[in-house]
């Protein structure tokens, strides 16, 4: 999975500013009137040849546009074993109507979250109300050369901006809360996903990739990085900042490294920093998981990607008015999985999220 590579950055052309010019002659004054007059008739004929080359150029964007996937999201949440429900999670498919304007090259942006909170659910609940309207606020718009950059940038801030406000708002409680999130975030950009994460959630990718005999066979690409305490770069992070990482967890308490609130332990070197990946959209993908680590802790990523496609190719299916036949099976698939979690043993809380892919 390509990760971001830091683009140069755009050029701009400036030169030193010319000196004023000595006053002309009355001559010299009809000339330069007159050249001015050519060189205005030259930028109207121009700018009329580029109307005709963009309106030329919309047609083909237009036309090219057509391919785009259609993307429909699920999602399941069982409490487990917890006293609380301290998950989040947010289904934007068309993130459209929170922007302000679409850069000229996008036809659409759609955004998916799950939110893993712990020592309460005020984190979590935060990021699923904020990060988003944060996002649509600081997306790229106008006609921008270096997108891939700008979204990068654009999500980089989001998770800054989000923890500090939420950091801002828990220190201003009596007494301070000390709720901390998990987030992963799949920001869908035409055919181009985006994911930001921070700490264990996770996104996996189903590719269906062609084998022998014509079949094609399941392949699980990972979307998103684990962030824990037990990771030598996290380790070495939290400890050159005067932390320490006993049993696994920082300080013995907290089990992953990079999160959204946690104010107490942001002195000790954790961040809210999230990784970034990006993936291109091809006719193959069938669909994405996007879910908190109570999923993880008893599911491999693809045995949760082979339990989804064993549901898709079951032959009966109970019918619902307004829906085809493979949303009901993914609406089931969704609900089996995080029930079969539970089942399986998970006493955290479960947040399933199956972003299905059509094109």
């Amino acid at each position: 999975m390509d990760l971001f590579d830091d683009l140069p950055e755009p050029t701009q052309n400036s030169g030193p500013v010319s000196a004023p010019a000595p006053q002309s002659t009355i001559k010299e004054e009809e000339e330069k009137k007159e050249e001015g007059r050519r060189i205005k008739r030259k930028l109207e004929d121009a700018e009329s040849h580029t109307a005709k080359k963009e309106g030329e150029r919309g047609e083909i964007k237009k036309v090219c546009k057509e391919g785009l996937p259609v993307l429909k999201g699920y999602v399941a949440a069982r409490r487990g074993e917890r006293e609380e429900m301290q998950d989040a999670h947010v289904l934007m498919p068309d993130l459209s109507s929170c922007l302000s304007a679409l850069p000229s090259q996008v036809s659409r942006v759609s955004y998916f979250a799950v939110f893993d909170g712990h020592g309460g659910a005020r984190a979590s609940q935060f990021a699923a109300e904020h990060l988003h309207l944060n996002l649509a606020k600081k997306f790229p718009s106008g006609d921008p050369e270096n997108l891939d950059k700008l979204i990068k940038k654009c999500l980089l801030d989001t998770f800054r901006q989000t923890d500090e406000d939420f950091l801002k708002k828990a220190s201003s409680q009596k007494p301070a809360w000390k709720d901390g999130s998990t987030a992963t975030c799949v920001l869908v950009v035409d055919d181009t996903v985006y994911v930001a994460n921070l700490g264990d959630s996770r996104a996996v990718l189903c590719r269906l990739e062609a084998a022998a005999e014509e079949q094609k066979k399941s392949v699980t690409l990972a979307l998103s990085k684990e962030h824990n305490p037990t990771i030598y770069e996290e380790r070495m992070r939290i400890q050159r900042a005067g932390g320490t990482v006993r049993d696994g967890r920082v300080l013995g308490v907290l089990e992953v490294s990079r999160s959204i609130g946690d104010g107490q332990y942001k002195r000790c070197g954790v961040i809210s920093t999230p990784d970034l990946r990006r993936c291109q959209l091809t006719t193959n993908d069938r669909f994405i998981i996007l879910a908190c680590d109570g999923l993880f802790k008893v599911f491999s990523a693809e045995e949760a990607v082979k339990f989804v496609l064993n549901i898709m190719q079951e032959r009966s299916v109970e019918q619902k008015p307004g829906l085809t036949e493979e949303d009901v099976r993914f609406e089931v698939a969704c609900q089996q999985l995080a029930s079969e979690a539970v089942k399986r043993g998970c006493a955290d809380n479960v947040t399933v999220i199956l972003v299905t892919i059509r094109f």
